[in-house]
């Protein structure tokens, strides 16, 4: 069993002021932050999903992921700036302080902000947007833990998600 530990989130967001569309995690696996970047977890599908929503090669270094990000007007960052987390589990996360959206929000011209699963959106509405007013839409996680929804399900929510924001990227 693994021990809760108070964790500070080590990267930075992945944004420019061409992005569109924000994709808000939790808090780092405990891969991700062993790779330093986001979504690192090998069963994760967050960097297929994307690559198949742009019709693009699925990146796989980290500067080909930031650069994808950037190319496609994706921005990333996680909701949680520290926390007490036991290994990965979203469910055990306490002791949240929230990331200062500030610079980000002023540096962009977002046209939306979205959730990579429950756990985000939630966290998200409890502590940003009572100081952003800025709307989420929740998204099914990319976690393998979300096995109810599996990869063709996923990219095609994703893709109507974009369609509907993103339709002159």
């Amino acid at each position: 069993m693994q021990e809760f530990k108070n964790i500070t989130h080590t990267f930075e967001p992945v944004f420019d002021e061409n992005s569109k569309i924000l994709i808000l995690g939790t808090f780092p696996s405990v891969k991700s932050r062993e790779n330093h970047f986001y979504y690192g977890h090998p069963q994760n599908r967050f960097w297929k999903v994307m690559a198949a929503v742009t019709d693009s090669t699925q990146p796989q270094t980290i500067e080909e992921k930031k650069n994808f990000l950037l190319e496609n007007h994706i921005a990333v960052w996680d909701v949680i700036h520290s926390c007490s987390i036991e290994g990965s589990s979203d469910s055990s996360i306490t002791d949240v302080v929230p990331n200062d959206f500030t610079e980000l929000f002023a540096r962009t011209h977002l046209l939306a902000v979205a959730a990579n699963g429950t756990k985000a959106y939630e966290l998200y509405q409890k502590y940003v947007y009572p100081v952003t007013k800025r709307e989420i839409i929740k998204m099914p996680s990319t976690s393998p833990a979300n096995a109810a929804w599996n990869l063709a399900r996923l990219t095609a929510a994703y893709r109507e998600l974009f369609e509907k924001i993103c339709d002159d990227r």
